[in-house]
């Protein structure tokens, strides 16, 4: 039996993250490859019902990264991200899906450090094991 390989998927912000990724591949740095990396405007166009419809759909993780504090190029887009991640962060507590969702702030500069976030991410995942939701009949 091979070992549980888990579906990542990462939601990253046009402007910083996504070329912090980029960077990240240009330079041949080494990243798990099961994450399947979507590209949005803004961490903040990232909704509740899109990270929960990516963990009903089979992720067993999502990784939502933007642009650090401050430097959103939509001003206060990652403020509202940061908020709506605390929400959901309660949401998962009580539904018992703690860790299989994350939030990382990574520039356009730091390849690395979206490598070792990813290699993080994917270890906490393995850890947790495969998510598995099932639908209760009432």
């Amino acid at each position: 039996m091979s070992e549980f390989q888990p579906k990542i998927v990462v939601f990253a912000c046009n402007w910083c993250s996504y070329a912090g990724i980029d960077l990240a591949g240009s330079s041949r740095l080494e990243y798990p490859p099961n994450l399947s990396v979507v590209r949005v405007m803004c961490s903040s166009r990232v909704s509740i019902e899109m990270i929960l419809k990516a963990l009903e759909r089979g992720a067993d993780g999502v990784l939502v990264t933007g642009c650090h504090p401050g430097d959103c190029h939509y001003i206060t887009g990652n403020y509202n991200t940061l908020r709506r991640y605390h929400l959901l962060r309660k949401m998962l507590e009580d539904l018992g899906l703690n860790g299989r969702v994350r939030l990382e702030w990574i520039s356009a500069s730091e390849g690395e450090r979206f490598a070792q976030v990813a290699k993080e991410f994917v270890e906490e995942i393995k850890k947790l094991g495969p998510l598995i939701i099932r639908e209760e009949v009432v």
